[in-house]
């Protein structure tokens, strides 16, 4: 996959580099906060190669594009605008609640890689000392405990970096408010005590915090709009910079920080108590909701939270919520073991990597739930009895780390922690062992006895099946597998299942008597419906989208009634393959949980109008 030519086109997509007022990435997002969400064309985004799913929430329009995120930003970076300010429209702000969770997202993201890296340091650490490879006095711990303490000791200035810049107004002179809460002249106050110009200053430990320096550098952004505002220009170079640190640093050793501290030890003793009173509910609401807060992007939300409880001693939010993880990777390790489908097996295998020793499940939850929305059912069952007993047996988080196999060692108690999400994993796994993973339709199901979960050929299935459709062949040419088509989006059939085709002429003809839903300005995709309700993506080549239509002739447009053989679009083979593109032409059914089973012919080579696929509901 050519990372420069999905940038090109994700831009393209969200309405063009002046579209794009900021954006930032998390572990497999790509976070935008555009000028006019209209603009964007989020259907255009979902159907493209390389883009497993589009969400807007949080005040974001986000692009989910995988692991590979990082490297997908930095070509965006390159040829957009990114950080230059723009005007947003109003419409686009959101609620005052998407604000906020747009602000805190955009404050974490650039530090997330950090805080998990170094919060998976700190379990490794726990765990080698745990097992007498590594003594806590020696110097090889003391230098890596350093490396796994910093990003934790002085996040104010990390944060006070990066909330500066979300809220338009000077990185460094943020960072310098959050350094001036740990520098020693003023750490050095905590236990003598001291006053500025008279008035008692309440100073306090302010390593690892969050909300007083969230509450610092928020002030400090307003008060320097209003600095320039009524400084002249030449001098604001030194003078606003200079008024902001007289002004905010104290204000904030005598009222932001302690308010701050208070907000943070409220938060945390409010979350305690519900831990203490209810951890059984506690857990149960946290095992539920976490997947639907990553689905939705929420769930940056609840990370200054997380931190200010480890900072102050310990996390409970973070070990219940791990019980939702582990059942994420149960469901695809249940979906490993049951289906027979090689294609489905290696892509539940491919998802469980990152989510067992990376914490990341973004893979599973659009490459697999959202597909098999039957599993949803099963995520909150398993989500709800891990993160129960997680909260009834008082677990906590010592430190930030994605749940992970790797990531154990950052919880205490550990056997109790291990106890809820091995619970968690084996209660996922078993259900879709017992119950399955695909969505049946009421009153289409499969015949009961010894074959009732599975299907031994085609023709058994058709016995045994309600209702078939047929596919045939919009192309001639030699048949392939999805798995082995170059693409990602495809070969992992996060678009739906299907069939590819190495064409042997350039013509593309319905597979179906339907209604053309969609054809793409460039001319190399088309989708269909058939009037048996099929939703049908024909996709000629690999990343032909960026010859801008040159080579392609579409016959048809959306809205034209076509029956099975009616020529679609003409493309120029030699052309094509002279500018550097694969070929291989994806046949996709896009509404695959429609159906019980799609069977695809066994035969090597096709010709136009033989029977393709066989679509079982």
């Amino acid at each position: 996959m050519s990372y420069e030519k999905l940038a090109k086109q994700i831009v393209q997509n969200v309405g063009g580099d002046e579209n794009i007022s900021s954006l930032i990435h998390c572990a497999t997002r790509l976070r935008f906060t555009l000028v006019n969400n209209d603009k964007a064309n989020k259907q255009a985004l979902e159907n493209a190669d390389g883009i497993l799913s589009v969400v807007q929430s949080g005040g974001q329009f986000q692009v989910v594009v995988g692991s590979h995120v990082s490297e997908v930003y930095k070509e965006i970076v390159k040829i957009a605008s990114i950080g230059e300010k723009k005007s947003v429209d109003n419409k686009n702000q959101g609620s005052i609640t998407s604000q906020i969770f747009d602000v805190i997202s955009r404050t974490f993201s650039p530090i997330i890689p950090a805080l998990a890296g170094a919060g998976m340091l700190k379990a490794l650490l726990t765990l080698l000392t745990l097992v007498g490879w590594l003594s806590a006095e020696s110097g090889t711990y003391m230098i890596l405990s350093a490396a796994g303490n910093a990003i934790f000791y002085f996040l104010p200035i990390f944060l006070g970096i990066t909330l500066a810049i979300r809220l338009g107004a000077n990185p460094y002179v943020g960072g310098t408010i959050g350094a001036a809460l740990l520098e020693p002249n003023l750490t050095g106050l905590i236990e003598a005590g001291s006053s500025f110009l008279g008035i008692p200053a309440i100073v306090v430990d302010y390593s690892s915090t969050v909300f007083p320096v969230f509450i610092a550098v928020c002030m400090y952004a307003l008060f320097e709009k209003g600095l320039k505002k009524v400084i002249h220009k030449d001098l604001q170079l030194f003078l606003v910079p200079m008024l902001s640190l007289i002004v905010i640093v104290p204000l904030t050793v005598l009222i932001f920080g302690p308010f701050g501290t208070y907000v943070g030890e409220g938060i945390g003793a409010i979350i305690q108590f519900l831990a203490e009173r209810s951890g059984i509910l506690t857990g149960a609401v946290m095992g539920a909701a976490w997947t639907f807060l990553t689905l939705l992007g929420l769930h940056w939300g609840l990370v200054p939270i997380i931190l200010q409880n480890i900072a102050d001693g310990g996390d409970p939010l973070l070990s219940m919520l791990s019980a939702a993880v582990f059942a994420q990777i149960g469901v695809a390790a249940g979906i490993f073991f049951k289906t027979k489908d090689k294609k489905l097996k290696t892509l539940a295998g491919s998802t469980m990597l990152p989510g067992l020793f990376a914490g990341v499940t973004e893979p599973i939850l659009y490459g697999i739930i959202l597909r098999y929305r039957k599993t949803l059912i099963t995520l909150v069952i398993a989500g709800v009895v891990g993160g129960a007993i997680n909260g009834m047996l008082g677990t906590k988080s010592t430190s930030f780390a994605f749940p992970s196999l790797l990531a154990i060692p950052a919880n205490t108690p550990i056997t109790f922690h291990i106890i809820g999400i091995l619970t968690a994993f084996a209660v996922a796994f078993i259900l879709v062992l017992v119950l399955g993973y695909e969505t049946r339709n009421k009153g289409n199901k499969l015949a009961q006895g010894s074959n009732e979960t599975k299907i031994l050929d085609q023709n058994a299935a058709v016995e045994q099946l309600v209702k078939k459709e047929l596919v045939v062949s919009p192309l001639a040419g030699k048949l392939k597998p999805l798995v082995e088509v170059n693409d990602a989006a495809f070969a992992s059939e996060a678009m739906g299942k299907g069939i590819a085709i190495e064409p042997a002429a350039g013509e593309v003809t319905s597979p179906v008597d339907g209604t053309v839903t969609v054809v793409f300005p460039t001319g190399h995709a088309i989708g269909l419906t058939s009037d048996e309700g099929a939703e049908i993506l024909i996709h000629v080549g690999i990343n032909t989208v960026q010859l801008n239509g040159k080579h392609f002739t579409a016959h048809v447009k959306a809205g034209d009634i076509v029956k099975k053989g009616d020529k679609l679009v003409d493309f120029d083979m030699e052309r094509i393959l002279e500018a550097g593109y694969e070929l291989t032409t994806p046949i996709i059914i896009t509404n695959t949980d429609r159906y019980n089973e799609i069977v695809a012919t066994d035969q090597k080579s096709i010709k136009n109008k033989e029977k393709l696929l066989t679509l079982l509901i």
